[in-house]
């Protein structure tokens, strides 16, 4: 007899006995005639273990948070900042220590105050209202097109691994969020699943490291608003901005006065390439040729912008669309 919970085998059974039992823990597709009997249970068990992680998580924690939660890179206030946790973002809770959690989160490692993470049957309530249909692109640029036809233009190219908020799967394409506009990519290029926010990694900017003073002022003081609302037409950092409005709203407040237009805001500083780029200056994305969309270079290869309204403004790759110019504004 060969033994494993939830599965009991009769050693001296027929091959088609075995077949059938691992087929009703979802591997039997993946079987034939050449697997010994150990390969099948072992297969078995990986895919039971599987199916018991929560949106990819074996001990899920959520953010029990407003905006982002703090990722430290040991248990206290004081350690060095290695990311952010979106609202409700999950993660995999690893262990604690005096009222920290160590976690795992996205390519992000740390420690969290433990009072702001819920665990347990709390943390699967709250992820299965706040889990979210994503497409995850499965090949390196992907196009992102305007209708779901071969024949209409292409918008961007998004790069491997990046994830795109679902609004319909309609047969070969699937219609997704790019930013605050709908649009498409191929259903075969993408592996569908509902997923929970991830944390985003970060490096804090430091004084006297090589970038200006007034440039990891405005950066910092860019990140406070990290989660704050998408509104269109808005330049509020608080109460709701686009993504022009929230540039706009940051820039003023170092004493430059840009218009409440990303394609107007393009004409202003200077061009440079996106490997010149330096924390405070400006990318800008595009549809068509026409730019569609900006955001603010924070170091690292990353930047901050006002997405659209389920995320707010939040941190991304600079590539996480292909970068149509970048500018900089700041002397």
């Amino acid at each position: 007899m060969l033994g494993m919970p939830g599965l009991t085998v009769q050693a001296s059974s027929a091959q088609n006995t075995i077949h059938d039992a691992v087929s009703s823990v979802g591997v039997g597709s993946i079987l034939d005639e050449s697997v010994d009997t150990q390969q099948y249970l072992a297969a078995a068990e990986n895919a039971k273990q599987e199916r018991k992680k929560i949106y990819g998580y074996e001990n899920l924690g959520v953010a029990n948070v407003n905006d982002y939660l703090n990722v430290r890179e040991a248990p206290g206030e004081d350690a060095e900042l290695v990311g952010k946790m979106p609202r409700h973002a999950g993660a995999d809770v690893l262990g604690e220590e005096d009222g920290w959690l160590k976690i795992r989160s996205g390519k992000v490692t740390g420690y969290v105050r433990a009072d702001y993470m819920l665990t347990g049957s709390d943390a699967r309530t709250l992820a299965d209202g706040e889990a979210t249909e994503m497409a995850v692109c499965n090949s390196g640029g992907l196009r992102v097109r305007e209708e779901g036809s071969l024949d209409a233009p292409v918008i961007t190219l998004v790069a491997e691994g990046e994830e795109l908020e679902v609004v319909s799967q309609e047969g070969d394409w699937v219609k997704i969020m790019l930013d605050d506009e709908e649009a498409y990519v191929s259903a075969e290029y993408v592996d569908i699943s509902k997923r929970l926010e991830k944390a985003v990694s970060m490096t804090e900017l430091k004084y006297g490291e090589g970038v200006s003073d007034v440039r990891v002022d405005l950066v910092n003081y860019a990140k406070q608003f990290l989660g704050n609302p998408y509104v269109w037409g808005g330049t509020s950092l608080t109460n709701g901005a686009d993504c022009s409005g929230f540039v706009l709203s940051v820039f003023a407040k170092y004493g430059v006065s840009l218009p409440h237009h990303s394609g107007s805001q393009e004409k202003y500083g200077t061009k440079i390439s996106l490997s010149e780029a330096q924390p405070g200056d400006l990318v800008f994305y595009a549809k068509n040729g026409v730019i569609n969309h900006v955001a603010i270079y924070i170091g690292s290869g990353q930047v901050i912008h006002a997405s659209n309204p389920r995320t707010g403004i939040k941190i991304s790759n600079a590539s996480y669309r292909t970068p149509y110019s970048v500018r900089r504004i700041l002397s």
